[in-house]
Order: C-alpha cells, then sequence, then structure tokens
C-alpha cells in the first residue's frame, strides 16, 4: 500500500501494532529542497529537525507491533557548509533549488560536523526506543568531495532501535561467510572444569563449555558462517527514474529478513523511489508506503507494478504468452499484492525495477 501524505498524517491512517518492521531513510538535513510544503530537512535548526523526526518515530512507535524494530539510515550535515542546492545560472541534471538557511551555522563554528546521526538516535533514546546498535554503511563508491582538511566521507551510519526489550530479530537470515582458513581446529574443545560450580562470575555450571561446541555454524553448501559484523560494504545504486539519492535494494534487504518473518508488514514513512518496497516484496513481505511527494508515490507505484509483473510471471500467476497484456498498474498491484507473500526467485532479487 501506497499512502500520499505527510509522515505523520499517512502514519495516523495505520492501526496499532500493524507493522513488524520500519526500514527508512528520513531527509538529510540541510541537504536537498524537494519542492514541497512541509517537507523535512528544511527545518531553521538542526533542533527542529531532529524535534519532527522523534514526532514522526513516536507514531512509527505506535504502529510497530510489541517485538518490532526500527532501522534508520541517516547522513551528517556540516555547519555553513554551503550545501543545499544551485542557482539557476549553473542548473545541471541534478539541480536542486537553492534554499535560505544553506549557509546557516546553528550557533555551531563554520565547518562544525553538527552530529545529526547520534542527535537524533539519543533523542530517539529519550523518547523511550531502545537503541541497539550503530551500524556502518561503507560506501566503496563514495561521491568524491574536492576537500583539503579533512577524508572524503564514504560511510554512513544505519541505527537499530527496538521497541521493547525483547523483540523479533533472525540472526541466522543474516549470517556472512566465514574466512575460516584452517588454522583452527572447527570445534572447540570441552574442559570438565567449566561444570564445577562458582567457575563463572554468575556460579553457575558452564555445560556449554564444559561439553565443547562447533566453533561456526554451516550452510547447506557446508561452509562456514558468522554473525554478520556491523561495517556493511556495499556500492551505492542510483535508480534512473529518480533525480535524488535512493537506498541500494542490498542494504534494506538485510534488515527485512533480520526483522521480519514472511508476510509480515514493512513501513516506510519517507518511501521516495519504493525501494523498501521492493525489496519487501521480493522477500515476501507486505509493504505500507507513505511520501509527501506525489511525483515520488506515482514513480515507487509503477516500480512496484513491475516488481507485481514479474512475481506473477514466475509464481505462475501470469502465464509467459499473456505476460504482456498484463500491464495494467492497478490489476498487477492488486494481484501482486495478494501473491506477495510467496516473494520472487533469487535471481529476480536485487534488479532495480522500472
Amino acid at each position: 500500500m501506497i499512502i500520499h501524505a505527510d509522515a505523520l498524517a499517512g502514519l495516523a491512517r495505520c492501526a496499532d501494532n500493524s507493522a513488524q518492521c520500519c526500514v527508512t531513510s528520513p531527509p538529510y538535513f540541510g541537504l536537498r529542497d524537494y519542492g514541497v510544503q512541509g517537507q523535512i530537512g528544511l527545518e531553521a535548526t538542526p533542533e527542529a529537525y531532529i524535534s519532527r523526526l522523534v514526532a514522526i518515530f513516536r507514531e512509527v512507535w505506535r504502529v510497530l507491533k510489541n517485538d518490532g524494530i526500527l532501522w534508520i539510515n541517516i547522513g551528517d550535515s556540516y555547519a555553513g557548509s554551503g550545501k543545499g542546492g544551485q542557482s539557476e545560472d549553473k542548473r545541471s541534471s541534478s539541480w536542486q533549488p537553492v534554499y535560505p538557511n544553506k549557509n546557516a551555522t546553528y550557533g555551531l563554528k563554520p565547518k562544525d560536523m553538527i552530529g545529526i546521526p547520534w542527535l537524533l538516535a539519543l533523542a530517539l533514546r529519550a523518547d523511550g526506543w531502545y537503541l541497539r546498535q550503530d551500524i556502518i554503511w561503507h560506501k566503496p563508491n563514495c561521491l568524491p568531495e574536492s576537500v583539503k582538511d579533512r577524508c572524503t566521507r564514504a560511510h554512513e551510519y544505519i541505527f537499530l532501535l527496538s521497541k521493547s526489550e525483547k523483540y523479533y530479530f533472525n540472526h541466522r537470515a543474516i549470517m556472512e561467510i566465514a574466512d575460516y582458513d584452517g588454522r583452527h581446529d572447527t570445534r572447540m574443545k570441552g574442559s570438565h572444569k567449566y561444570s564445577a560450580e562458582g567457575i563463572h562470575y554468575n556460579n553457575g555450571p558452564q555445560s556449554f563449555a564444559a561439553r565443547g561446541h562447533e566453533r561456526w555454524q554451516r550452510d547447506e553448501f557446508g561452509r562456514f558462517l558468522r554473525n554478520k559484523r556491523d561495517v556493511w560494504t556495499i556500492m551505492t545504486q542510483p535508480y534512473h527514474n529518480a533525480h535524488f539519492a535512493t537506498f541500494p535494494p542490498e542494504l534494506i534487504r538485510p534488515c527485512v529478513l533480520a526483522g521480519s518473518r514472511p508476510r509480515d508488514t514493512i513501513i516506510d514513512p519517507f518511501f521516495g523511489a519504493g525501494t523498501t518496497g521492493v525489496v519487501a516484496v521480493e522477500e515476501g513481505r507486505e509493504y505500507i508506503g507513505i511520501d509527501i511527494n506525489s511525483d515520488y508515490c506515482e514513480l515507487a507505484k509503477k516500480r512496484l507494478s513491475n516488481v507485481a509483473q514479474q512475481l506473477l510471471l514466475f509464481s505462475g500467476g501470469v502465464e509467459n504468452g499473456d505476460y504482456e497484456k498484463s500491464t495494467d498498474n492497478e490489476q498487477c498491484e492488486e494481484k501482486g499484492l495478494a501473491v506477495s507473500g510467496q516473494g520472487l526467485p533469487d535471481e529476480c532479487k536485487g534488479r532495480v525495477y522500472g
């Protein structure tokens, strides 16, 4: 489902405890003017920006189930950086209109990093969220910068937050291949000393260590696995129909897989081009996408219709010969949602649809 509304109004239309997981990336502070009244990111101060986001994620809290989680991707900004658009005479294919406060320092020193990601994370923690982890998204194909007095930025933050102390997190779904080089035994040897009382800080016997255990789990091909690390190296991936930054699908995929079960609902209150919805459908989940920009809603709808067509084609819902006839957006969207719990086959996942 796609809702054309600002984030707060769109979330107000969603029932309590109706979504399992939220994966989103709010518009960054002081970076772009999307040309829509009421948009996020052009507030007069960082504090006003953070306050609006806290209010939005308070509504996300209401919509999430008690064991639900929230993933937020957010980048930082610099005080007085002059970012945030180009004048008309320097217009380019990536042009964004200038807004008045692009040279503001917000009470900071010029060139200060504002610290937006951590301001938001700590504000959400103070508002009741459990701040569980900061993840580094390392971008090997980051945009070059002409700066000479600092390093080029090649990372952004992803924060994992939960609504409750205990929450759903399927760590097995996102385990990664372990770099096993043969230097260690694959099994941890047990020791009888761990069977004794008082050997550990909690004074209980450590039966797991006493009997020994495998160092690593293995997948169906016999490869050694380990828990996913908190630095994710993922290439940025442009979407040719969008003139703004989009999520790469592979950044969202582990969030969806770890944070939800098949047929669960994933919500994104800053839906943009709909990449969260694309990954949700590919992985057999439902989605709710909210965006204030009508153009982006239409873009996302067309993109997701293409995903629904692929889903129907590979699930047998559309015969090969009838594929070209089944191009009506509403028809495909309706049919796609009806079978979206099946997900797309692996060979179709990660494509940029549209």
